[in-house]
This record gives C-alpha cells, sequence and structure tokens, in this order.
C-alpha cells in the first residue's frame, strides 16, 4: 500500500490547508505527519484533520507550532485517527 502525500497549500496560525490528489482525500479525524527542518533541527509535526475544503483540499489543526512549516512540504495521511499509548498501571 503506497502512502497518501499531499501539499501544503497554505499555513494560517495553528491551521494549515493542504492538497491531496483526485479521491485521496483523509477521513475527517485523521492524522497527518509534516517533517521539515527548522534551523537545522528535524522536528515532526502532527496534524489532524478538521474540514473538507473542496477541491481535493483539507484543514488541518497543528498539534505545534507551524512555525517553519512552508507551502509545498509534504504531509502524509496516517490513516487513522490520532492515538497515544495506555499504560495500565497495577
Amino acid at each position: 500500500m503506497s502512502q497518501n502525500i499531499g501539499k501544503v497549500v497554505q499555513v494560517i496560525g495553528s491551521t494549515l490547508d493542504a492538497e491531496f490528489k483526485e479521491g485521496q482525500l483523509p477521513e475527517i479525524y485523521n492524522a497527518l505527519i509534516l517533517e521539515i527542518d527548522v534551523m537545522g533541527e528535524k522536528r515532526r509535526i502532527v496534524t489532524e484533520v478538521q474540514q473538507h475544503l473542496g477541491g481535493n483540499r483539507i484543514r488541518a489543526v497543528a498539534l505545534a507550532s507551524t512555525d517553519g512549516i512552508k507551502r509545498g512540504a509534504n504531509i502524509v495521511d496516517t490513516g487513522a485517527p490520532i492515538s497515544v499509548p495506555v499504560v495500565m498501571l497495577h
């Protein structure tokens, strides 16, 4: 299975818009991941799809600062919602 990769088209504060290929729009609440380079440091930013905008575009909310995200950056659809590990204590 190949990855569903889109491109960032706009960054507005803590939200961003991304465009995907026809028929490959991520589902609402899917986690999307960006890997960017900020001053020589690699950063991984997780976002969550909040809205389908039409024209093969989505709007997502970032869970970290969007500083350093540029238009044209690759963004990968994980195909699943955001999840966190749960540790059971006895």
